[in-house]
């Protein structure tokens, strides 16, 4: 038989995975005042919505451990001096290729903004969404904290045990890797150096290092082949390996949890050699992690990434999802797991499945993992109430463009329709709806034709445009009819009371498709009666003129 489950482990399973990290890292980290909860990326193009798992992965760790009356930081490092290695789609390769090399907070904004770096165009984008999330995150630029100095002493740590960070990288290699890339233990011990320098005759990272001694560097700039120094201290163009900058943060900010992606928790990869080197150079422990999976979008062409131009930001993504429904989205979600996002049709199932969590945290039958997720994506943590019934995305699309984006005929539609929905929600997905339609979804739009369709309309049989001039002749010129009173009207004129119900379907949908194909050139179409009482009645009259 089964091992039956105890009522503490059912407890225990239905803890969202956040609660079970916090709990890790409790664990870990018995003492701490304040957990930090870390997070990060290299501004090298639009930091898009599969880089956002990094927030969010941290946001709902925070929650959770705020919840245990834990004090909490959320820290998000922008990582701008890195060095800027690839000119993206979009931006020039002419003006742009003679600054790789650089650190990406001393090249120009691609978009030509006197006082913008390239880095900070895109820090400013991110920043702006998660205000608009209601996310607040404490924000460190790595290139203002070099030049600070902040980090001088743990540059001439890391410096003075070279040989020990140069062993640990060797255990953390195959033999098969050493082998390909020509490398022996004594030559990589001897020749190896935790940072790399910005050249002072051009700005770049192509440079080698000649020498060190007692916190000098003594290099050569590979472009001008000029000798150069370099003075622990004093000057600010030097730069921690990324192997040993992690490490070397985690001890300085005192990080008790950091996610990140497969490619640095693959064994021997950054955070292995970074545990090592925390806890054998600069004395400090890693933290807990978590490998975050692949997000993908659904009805967008070509691979995600910032540097081919297709990546979406998070600003892009509130143009469809409401802040709740998208930290809902990487929330219910186990960090491994990958998902997609939606620009197509798929986005209609997302809305759908939010609002019908939100019916069942109202009526309580959440289990507590559900609940927290659900809960995290509002703000406080507030729910909408049982009142509030939101409005189906998939209907508010439809309706949106009926009355071209009129809130107060909205309004005027639903109330006739004798439909109730939360204003609130109204509000803040009307305008999702319609970005999401006419920016990217422009081939479902539903519009009046510019001019009559003749070609239909000299095929159309003389019962067919008997019919049409009938609608025609009874739709007043002022469109002052209801809808009940047009729904009335446009199954009525088709109708034979000689015909059986069977005929009088099939008279009514050819009725219907001859109307669709005049108004809007299409087979079919929103609700005739609804579309009718809606659109511009003069323009009707003239497209019906069969």
């Amino acid at each position: 038989m089964p091992k039956k489950t105890t009522p503490a482990e059912k407890t225990k399973e239905s803890r969202h995975w956040a609660e079970r990290l916090a709990e890790e890292v409790i664990e870990r980290f018995p003492d701490r005042r304040e957990y930090v909860c870390a997070a990060g990326i290299s501004p090298s193009g639009v930091v898009h919505f599969g880089n956002f798992r990094d927030v969010m992965t941290i946001v709902a760790v925070g929650r959770a451990l705020e919840q245990q009356g834990k004090r909490v930081k959320l820290l998000f490092s922008w990582d701008d001096y890195d060095r800027f290695r690839k000119v993206p789609a979009g931006v020039d390769p002419a003006k742009f290729e003679q600054h790789l090399g650089k650190p990406l907070s001393e090249v120009p904004d691609p978009h030509g903004d006197t006082g913008v770096s390239y880095a900070n165009r895109f820090e400013r984008l991110f920043e702006g969404a998660m205000q608009e999330l209601g996310i607040t995150l404490e924000y460190r630029r790595q290139s203002e904290l070099y030049r600070f100095g902040t980090y001088d002493a743990a540059i001439r740590t890391a410096v003075e045990q070279r040989a020990d960070i140069a062993r640990i990288l060797l255990d953390l290699m195959s033999d098969k890797a050493k082998t390909a890339k020509g490398i022996t233990d004594e030559e990589f011990i001897g020749r190896y150096y935790p940072v790399s320098i910005y050249s002072e005759f051009t700005g770049k990272d192509a440079t080698e290092i000649l020498g060190y001694e007692d916190g000098r560097f003594t290099y050569r700039c590979k472009e001008t082949d000029q000798e150069g120094t370099v003075e622990i201290g004093t000057d600010r163009n030097l730069k921690l390996a990324w192997k040993v900058d992690w490490p070397m943060r985690w001890q300085h900010e005192g990080v008790a949890f950091e996610p990140a992606g497969s490619d640095h928790l693959s064994p021997g990869s950054s955070y292995d050699a970074g545990s090592r080197i925390v806890r054998e150079v600069f004395g400090g422990e890693p933290p807990v992690t978590a490998r975050y999976g692949m997000v993908g979008l659904q009805g967008v062409a070509g691979k995600m990434s910032g540097s081919t131009g297709l990546a979406k930001s998070p600003n892009e993504l509130l143009e469809v999802y409401t802040e709740p429904l998208l930290k809902w989205q990487y929330l219910k979600r186990q960090p491994r797991q990958n998902f997609s996002l939606a620009f197509d049709t798929e986005i209609f199932r997302q809305y759908d499945e939010f609002d019908r969590e939100i019916a069942a945290c109202q009526d309580g039958s959440l289990d507590g993992s559900r609940r927290f997720a659900l809960e995290a994506a509002f703000p406080e943590r507030k729910v909408p109430d049982a009142k509030a019934r939101p409005i189906p995305f998939r209907q508010l699309v439809g309706y949106g463009q009926i009355v071209q984006w009129d809130e107060g005929k909205l309004d005027e539609l639903l109330g006739s329709l004798e439909l109730a929905y939360d204003p609130e929600s109204v509000k803040a997905r009307l305008p999702r709806a319609r970005g999401w339609l006419e920016n990217h979804n422009p081939d479902q739009l539903i519009t009046l034709l510019q001019q009559p369709n003749a070609a239909y309309g000299v095929e159309l049989s003389d019962e067919a445009k008997r019919r049409i001039g009938a609608l025609r002749e009874r739709l007043s010129e002022d469109g002052k009819e209801s809808i009940q009173e047009l729904e009335e009207l446009v199954y009525a004129i088709p109708k034979d009371p000689k015909a059986s119900d069977e005929e009088n379907k099939k008279a009514q949908r050819a009725f219907f498709r001859d109307v669709y194909q005049l108004l809007i050139g299409k087979d079919t179409g929103p609700r005739l009666s609804t579309f009718l009482w809606a659109v511009d009645r003069e323009k009707v009259h003239e497209l019906l003129e069969a």
